[in-house]
């Protein structure tokens, strides 16, 4: 590969570098602010001024938040139905992808038809809440589940993958006496987990952080997942309160302040810990799914 040494190419990779810097300030410095809270005595959050590093360095707050048993119970749920939704969403969208993927499948431009409206028109917040009441999901974390299950703009990244899988490979194994599933299971799946890595992070990522479902379909405080709870404390100061008072003592006072800025590190942590692991895959799978189709 020849580099270009002229000086517009060398200001083109300084203006780069330079916003690509900003893009990683704006987005680590929050999260830093955010830490150097947690990390802070109640009485250095309640006299403000922390930046980026905590002041009266103290753990009182993680102490007090596992204590009570609201906020690991939320996070055992979301990491139930993260785990679960997403590999519900993973498993259907490769069984309806693959067979799209096939230019013989009858009645496959209409099904695509129907699949690609979705993506421009909906039936909207009342009736898709009727639906799940009538189908006796509400109050269960199938309502969080299934009425998402499948992503149209993952599909079509796995319909676009699929579309250039050498289909020698799936003919010597027809003639070796493999079924279809035989075929997906052994030789499509271990040869496709690169853009399979990069949907299931979207899909772990969203069901994560998603809140406005559990808001609408869960009834059941128990079965509340963490970004919900996260959700309570931010908006309803009372909560926040509350829990302080249940978790602090007179040696390690607790403040509202300090449950917020807790809870929100224990949401975040998550997500930080488990996308480095799939971040190999994620250029390498949307790149397959956009250029190979």
């Amino acid at each position: 590969m020849v580099r270009d040494h002229s000086v517009s190419s060398k200001v083109l990779d300084a203006i780069v570098h330079l916003t690509m810097l900003l893009v990683l300030l704006a987005c680590l410095i929050p999260l830093l602010n955010i830490l150097a809270y947690s990390f802070s005595t109640s009485h250095a959050v309640s006299k403000g001024g922390i930046t980026l590093f905590p002041k009266e360095l103290s753990i009182a707050g993680y102490k007090a938040i596992f204590q009570d048993a609201l906020i690991p119970r939320a996070f055992m749920n979301s990491i139930l139905i993260t785990v679960s939704g997403t590999f519900v969403n993973v498993v259907l969208t490769l069984l309806t992808a693959y067979p799209l993927s096939k230019g013989y499948l009858p009645f496959r431009k209409f099904y695509m038809f129907l699949i690609v409206a979705t993506m421009f028109f909906g039936g909207g917040l009342i009736p898709t809440f009727i639906l799940v009441n009538s189908l006796g999901l509400s109050n269960s974390y199938m309502a969080l589940i299934l009425p998402g299950a499948i992503s149209v703009w993952n599909l079509l990244i796995m319909m676009s993958f699929f579309r250039s899988f050498p289909i020698e490979l799936e003919e010597s194994a027809r003639l070796d006496g493999a079924g279809d599933i035989a075929i997906i299971l052994r030789i499509v799946i271990p040869l496709s987990m690169a853009p399979i890595a990069t949907i299931a992070l979207f899909y772990a990522v969203g069901h994560w952080n998603s809140y406005f479902q559990a808001l609408i379909y869960l009834r059941d405080t128990s079965k509340y997942p963490l970004q919900l709870i996260l959700r309570e404390i931010v908006l309803d100061q009372q909560m926040a309160a509350d829990l302080a008072v249940r978790t602090g003592s007179d040696q390690s006072p607790v403040t509202a302040e300090n449950v917020k800025y807790t809870t929100l590190v224990i949401s975040i942590l998550p997500m930080l810990i488990v996308y480095p692991y799939i971040q190999k895959y994620f250029v390498k799978g949307i790149m397959i799914g956009s250029l190979k189709g």
